[in-house]
């Protein structure tokens, strides 16, 4: 592992030349350290900076017109959060800290120098912007058709795709530090019904959980019972300029 997780996942996806990974050090230049359950940002503020997740677990939510909670996305370590705003003077999103961890800020501007110097750089931005809108509309693709223990199934497999992007020797443990009231938030369930969903997944040999830690038991079950595409182990990156 680097001692940049946003190196470490952007060099998943393509080599890294020494120009391309000091480009990239730039975004974490600053670093904030944020506690749980903290609010970084709120929704309507001025859209001004982005962020590298240095450590720990973030969302974005949105509040709902009967003010119930919406998480649209999880972040983790070397995601850049705060991509769709890079549009609109106002962000769209709340921005919140599900666990302790360090937030890089960097103005909207730091994007600038990424564009013009790295054109492999900027092409793979975007497409991993492309990614997140196809995660969330295979998130709302499940809440709409399926029941409850299938969200669930198909929220586990997305948050450990995710993960095996900078954990690569990762396997089926991973630990889950969300409550089963943030979980339903994800996929549109109340804490009652996540318990049910994974107490289920439990009884018929899917999953086994100590504490907060989760083991996918039967994980090409699981995908085939969900239809689960792993939008994050592959990139196109065919189309990409030469570097």
């Amino acid at each position: 592992m680097t001692e940049s997780c946003l190196v470490e996942k952007i060099g998943y996806h393509i080599p890294l030349g020494p120009q391309d990974a000091a480009l990239l050090a730039k975004l974490e230049e600053a670093e904030e350290p944020v506690r749980i359950k903290a609010m970084v940002r709120d929704i309507g503020v001025p859209a001004e900076h982005l962020y590298v997740v240095k450590s720990g677990w973030f969302y974005t939510y949105m509040i709902l017109p009967n003010g119930s909670r919406q998480i649209l996305h999880l972040h983790y370590p070397g995601d850049i959060v705060g991509i769709p705003d890079v549009a609109f003077s106002k962000t769209a999103s709340a921005l919140a800290a599900a666990t302790d961890g360090m937030l890089c800020p960097f103005p909207k501007s730091g994007l600038y120098e990424v564009f013009e110097r790295s054109p492999r750089l900027s092409a793979l931005l975007f497409s991993i912007g492309m990614v997140e809108h196809a995660v969330l509309a295979d998130r709302i693709r499940i809440i709409s058709r399926l029941g409850a223990k299938e969200r669930v199934v198909h929220f586990l497999l997305e948050v450990v795709s995710r993960l095996r992007v900078t954990r690569r020797d990762m396997r089926t443990q991973f630990d889950l530090p969300l409550s089963q009231s943030m979980i339903g938030d994800a996929v549109g369930l109340t804490n009652v019904y996540v318990s049910r969903a994974l107490k289920q997944m439990q009884a018929e040999g899917l999953i086994r959980r100590d504490g907060r830690g989760i083991d996918l038991l039967d994980e090409p079950r699981m995908k085939q019972h969900v239809d689960f595409e792993d939008r994050h182990f592959r990139i196109d990156t065919t189309w990409f300029p030469k570097a």
